[in-house]
């Protein structure tokens, strides 16, 4: 028995601990390799301790080492410093375009810091537009981007928000999973994070079966940030564990200019901030309006500890698709392919610089054509990214130089007597447009003013299209000015109206928000020959993302169809009104939808809808017969 010692603290009692024991006595045995392996297989060796984590699938995996030892994909980190907003998401899109155009396949994942589960609750003034995936993944616009860029099909697991980690954690400790310890941010939260972007970054995307060779991650926010600490940390122990080969990390950094100098200072800061807390870029990514020279380039490397060959300057273009080809004339990616190896690959942007090339090309027009967007959240832009990038699309195709005019729809609902001039510019503005566009949106402010633009459009003949909720506008605008249906009104907004052409849709929870409209890819099936929307998508199936929760009363159908309104589309079951049209006879482009057809234009390959739009308001012919 070992000898005990008492220790007695003055006013205290008597309070035995054990007495030192010698080294020598303490020192265990030395193991042979026989009982090393053992050691190794036993169920109390440390491999067999680690703790497993739930991957998005549900399965689970050991952390550790060992999580990363079969991954082959290659990982470029994105972060910012000094402010938000700096142009991360665009750059990271841009990184990825760079990939694939050396013929690598190019995955991407982007991590908000909020503690909410998805963007989907959000309001639009809060963090913009909310972009909707294939699986009805309500996520942040930069996957918009990603998509858009790089031609990818992404799904909600590629969007890892604060809330999805912590509800993943927690939903695991009440399980009893980590098996009686104490659940904190270093290991568990980290070690979740890591296993959700292991698993992501392994998975296919645009259904090809071959894993991705890079995965692009975008951490959202600004280093620096509370709320994005444990992404930090989890970052920077897969840095360690990866090692260079594997993880390049490019700080985005701003390099302001006062007084016509350029100023380094708020990089090198943002720099020490990054490295202490424990990542190290290999690239800086330096935003700034002119062109950063090298005297100011070499004064970051020198004080940031990087070659002066990564330090990119990332100064403003004419048009974002331009910054791909920056990013290659800078230098970013032979420094890539020294640190990650990637060796014998060639980059050719040719068909991506064409496109940037054909924007600017129309900017350079003396004429343009005039798109109206009536809206509610028209203060910021960013609220309507996916459409404005759709009416680019669709202007590259036509060879137009596209202005967009912005109205606020409740501006055009009644003459103010304290602000009568409102009233009648935003009428003035709305007349002067070739074309109007009425997109979705939540809530009944201004929804008068729509169906007054929609009732506009429909008798004086301009080309109109009204996405989700700028259908539902065209669905009461008929029913009270066509079909005679006095006090018509969504459900939405009225529960009391006399006729509510539109409803709620009996699947959808009355008590839960998040996540429960109908949403992602549902197929639309054109059910008119001759019809404009088929005669626009040159299919009668077509495959549309959705956002929403009323829809068309079909109790209406045939009041509002005599009044002239042509339901030529509908969903699987030939239940669910889809698509709304007039004659072409009667309009020359009068085309509304449920769906969003904006989520899945690309720049190569511009919405139908849209660029119907776009050729009616020129005076072409919408599309061509069949």
């Amino acid at each position: 028995q070992r000898p005990r010692a008492v220790f007695i603290a003055r006013g205290a009692s008597a309070c035995e601990f054990p007495a030192r024991v010698p080294r020598s006595s303490r020192r265990p045995a030395r193991s042979t390799p026989t009982d090393s392996a053992a050691m190794a297989e036993s169920p109390e060796s440390p491999r067999a301790r680690a703790a497993s984590i739930l991957t998005p699938g549900g399965s689970p995996r050991t952390i550790g080492a060992d999580l990363w030892d079969d991954v082959k994909c290659k990982f470029v980190v994105v972060t910012g410093g000094i402010m938000s907003g700096i142009g991360k998401g665009v750059t990271a899109s841009s990184v990825g375009v760079v990939l694939k155009s050396c013929g690598l396949n190019v995955t991407s994942i982007k991590i908000d810091p909020y503690l909410n589960i998805d963007a989907g609750t959000m309001s639009p003034f809060e963090h913009g537009e909310v972009f909707v995936l294939n699986d009805g993944g309500e996520a942040d616009l930069d996957l918009g981007n990603y998509e858009r860029f790089i031609d990818l099909q992404l799904t909600r697991d590629h969007n890892i928000t604060t809330g999805k980690i912590y509800q993943r954690a927690i939903q695991r400790e009440r399980q009893g999973d980590y098996l009686g310890k104490t659940v904190l941010v270093v290991p568990h939260v980290t070690d979740t994070i890591q296993t959700w972007i292991r698993d992501i970054a392994e998975k296919p995307t645009n259904g090809v079966p071959a894993t991705p060779d890079v995965c692009v991650i975008e951490l959202g926010g600004t280093i620096g940030d509370m709320e994005s600490m444990p992404f930090v940390e989890a970052l920077r122990q897969m840095q360690m564990v990866l090692g260079p080969q594997r993880f390049f990390h490019i700080h985005v950094s701003l390099v302001p200019i006062m007084s016509g100098e350029l100023k380094t200072k708020p990089t090198q800061h943002s720099v020490r901030d990054v490295r202490a807390a424990g990542l190290h870029p290999s690239a800086i990514a330096c935003r700034c309006k002119e062109y950063v020279h090298e005297a100011a380039r070499s004064k970051i490397a020198q004080f940031c500890q990087v070659p002066t060959s990564a330090v990119i300057s990332v100064h403003d273009v004419a048009n974002m698709y331009f910054v791909p080809g920056n990013l290659l004339r800078g230098g970013l990616l032979q420094v890539m392919q020294r640190q990650l190896q990637l060796h014998d690959v060639q980059c050719d942007l040719t068909s991506w610089n064409a496109i940037a090339q054909a924007l600017e090309d129309t900017t350079k027009l003396t004429t343009s054509v005039r798109i109206c967007i009536v809206g509610k959240y028209t203060g910021l832009q960013d609220s309507y990214l996916s459409v404005i990038r759709a009416l680019q699309h669709a202007a590259i195709a036509q060879k137009q130089r596209l202005e967009i005019v912005w109205v606020e729809a409740e501006k055009l609902e009644r003459r103010e007597e304290a602000d009568p001039a409102a009233y009648d510019n935003a009428w003035e503005s709305v007349r002067s447009c070739h074309g109007i566009l009425v997109p979705g949106g939540f809530g009944d402010r201004g929804f008068e003013g729509k169906i007054l633009v929609s009732k506009y459009a429909r008798e004086n003949r301009v080309p109109y299209l009204g996405i989700c909720l700028g259908m539902h506008a065209a669905v009461v605008d008929a029913a009270r000015h066509a079909a005679g249906l006095e006090g018509a009104n969504s459900e939405e907004f009225d529960k009391s109206a006399a006729h509510h052409v539109l409803v709620y849709m009996p699947e959808i929870s009355r008590t839960h928000m998040g996540g429960t409209m109908r949403l992602g890819l549902h197929t639309t099936r054109i059910v008119e020959d001759g019809s404009l929307a088929e005669r626009l998508y040159g299919s009668r199936e077509i495959h549309e993302r959705h956002r929403h929760r009323y829809e068309v009363n079909t109790q209406y159908k045939e009041q509002l169809e005599r009044a002239g309104l042509r339901f030529v589309g509908c969903d699987s079951t030939h239940k669910r009104m889809e698509i709304v049209e007039l004659a072409q006879e009667a309009h020359p482009f009068f085309f509304a939808v449920q769906y969003h057809p904006e989520f899945l234009s690309r720049p190569n390959r511009p919405s139908a809808p849209f660029l119907g739009l776009m050729r009616a308001a020129c005076g072409e012919d919408v599309a061509p017969s069949l």
